[in-house]
């Protein structure tokens, strides 16, 4: 049997909002349905860095579906971060936010985590991926370009790889393209596979 023949015989859960994650697991050939859980505010433990912050968040999303579990379900959560200079770069809640975020990558190299949980009523299992992002310098004149035209609040770091600032603004990457997207579809691929072959 093929994975997507395996995978049919489950209920995929997908839960996350992310627009680009529901495209990538699509573009996998994952059917699936979206469904959120209201949770409060995404808190994590002071000592938590880098991957460790994703990580424990995407099991926090995952352990929300108690109720949602039987022996045919498979529910993917996941949560991304920008983490630069120590510390978390969040999602802006303006564009005077999204501006300052945006200078402060300019020029640098910043890490990209992502955090993916994997439940079914039995097992779970949690892994992530790290991207390193290499911006160029970047001018007043770009990024407010950017802002106004594609409004980036919804972005951990204030920017889509995807889209105008990701085409001239990242010299390179070492990493996962799709990582930065919000979904390590490649390394999702291998994890789901293992999980459904030990069921």
């Amino acid at each position: 049997m093929s994975f997507l023949e395996k995978l049919g015989q489950f209920h995929v859960i997908l839960g996350s909002q992310s627009p680009r994650r529901q495209y990538l697991l699509k573009e996998l050939g994952v059917k699936y349905d979206v469904k959120l859980k209201q949770m409060a505010e995404e808190n994590y433990p002071d000592n938590l860095v880098k991957k460790e912050i994703p990580l424990y968040l995407a099991n926090q999303k995952a352990a929300a579906f108690d109720d949602e579990m039987d022996a045919r379900t498979l529910v993917i959560t996941a949560d991304t971060i920008v983490w630069l200079d120590n510390e978390v770069i969040h999602k802006p809640r303006n564009s005077t936010e999204a501006y300052e975020i945006l200078r402060k990558l300019s020029g640098k190299v910043h890490q990209v985590y992502t955090g993916v949980c994997l439940r079914t009523l039995n097992q779970k299992t949690a892994f992530s991926s790290q991207t390193d992002v290499y911006f160029k310098e970047l001018t007043d004149k770009e990024i407010w370009y950017y802002i106004d035209k594609y409004e980036p609040f919804d972005k951990a770091g204030a920017y889509g790889i995807q889209e105008w600032l990701g085409y001239i603004g990242v010299e390179k990457i070492e990493g996962s393209f799709f990582n930065v997207m919000g979904l390590p579809v490649q390394k999702l691929y291998v994890e789901i596979q293992k999980l459904i072959d030990n069921l």
